[in-house]
């Protein structure tokens, strides 16, 4: 193969995740789409409730554009809640500012979200969920600040900010 053969196929496999994700197919599977949640609703009442941009992150595991979230500035005292069920996520005091351009947490409330294993783009990540519906909210990587160590970096459309 040579490198004009590699670009070819390189773009090609990225045009078809493309595909997949514009066309409603989700590319993260595993125990959340098995779970039950206590918050059901269907595909067209999710649209019509959440709108295209929070919808495709929260129901499709879509990703918001780096630095287009307002609530990655927040700074006042509250919570943010998911934007698809107001299930309480994650406290004020527990957000850090990551330089990613989404809003990070060291930790979520207690019993607020799920994770699971998310393979898709030739990677192995850790998804976390919204307990109550399910919905996508972003990932969790292992290398944020004291004390937990964690970065809860999370897709701001997908949250809601309550202030205190």
């Amino acid at each position: 193969m040579d490198r004009r053969q590699i670009l070819t196929a390189g773009v090609s496999a990225l045009g078809i995740l493309t595909f997949l994700r514009a066309a409603g197919g989700s590319l993260v599977g595993g125990p959340a789409a098995a779970e039950t949640f206590a918050v059901v609703k269907s595909e067209a009442a999710w649209r019509a409730q959440l709108g295209s941009a929070a919808y495709a992150v929260l129901r499709r595991h879509g990703t918001e554009r780096a630095g287009s979230s307002p609530l990655d500035a927040e700074k006042r005292t509250g919570r943010f809640v998911c934007a698809g069920c107001d299930q309480p996520l994650f406290a004020s005091s527990a957000k850090f500012e990551s330089g990613t351009g989404w809003p990070s947490f060291t930790a979520p409330l207690a019993e607020a979200v799920g994770t699971t294993t998310d393979s898709s783009l030739g990677m192995s990540r850790t998804e976390v969920h919204c307990r109550r519906c399910g919905g996508h909210l972003g990932h969790v990587f292992a290398d944020g600040p004291a004390p937990t160590g964690l970065r809860y970096c999370m897709n701001g459309v997908a949250l809601r900010f309550e202030p205190a």
